[in-house]
């Protein structure tokens, strides 16, 4: 089934060329764009705490990436498999996505505080999730994996944040 998804997908690469442009510059220059809504929402006053859980998650899941990757290793689909490659990539475990991975942590931290913005983040996440395996990189269940990992990361940072500010509210009083 991984299989078959990946070939579906990457099997669209290298037939429309504005379009692998596309996949290309999502895969390799989305994280700016996240980079640039955390900035714009730490100068917001009401929105500190979001840049600060967000960036919380994306250091927890960096951690959790190093940590999986000494202890698995899955080739990538360009190692064992004619696939169509468009853009160079290390040979290093396609498990887990190290993008993926990091923008649904800030995404989903994002989602958690705001709704609106969250879904539109939500969205370039999908987007680059299927930006990895359109280039050739990932397998369609690293990017789902990396998804729930960076999601439930995000979530787990949040209702810790939640308790740290309740416990000094609570010893404020």
């Amino acid at each position: 089934m991984d299989d078959k998804m990946f070939r579906a997908i990457n099997g669209l690469a290298g037939r429309c060329t504005p379009l692998d442009m596309l996949m290309i510059l999502i895969s390799n220059k989305i994280r700016f764009v996240f980079m640039i809504v955390l900035i714009f929402m730490w100068f917001r006053k009401c929105s500190q705490k979001v840049t600060t859980n967000a960036i919380t998650s994306a250091i927890v899941t960096m951690i959790i990436h190093i940590v999986m990757k000494i202890m698995y290793f899955r080739p990538r689909p360009f190692i064992n498999r004619c696939v169509g490659i468009l853009i160079p990539a290390k040979t290093n475990s396609s498990f887990p996505s190290k993008h993926t991975l990091l923008v649904f942590a800030i995404s989903t931290s994002i989602f958690l505080r705001d709704r609106f913005l969250g879904m539109i983040m939500w969205g370039l996440s999908m987007l680059t999730g299927l930006s990895r395996i359109w280039v050739g990189h990932h397998y369609p269940s690293d990017i789902i994996g990396s998804a729930l990992i960076g999601s439930i990361t995000s979530i787990f940072v949040d209702y810790y944040s939640k308790l740290a500010e309740a416990c000094k509210g609570a010893k404020s009083e």
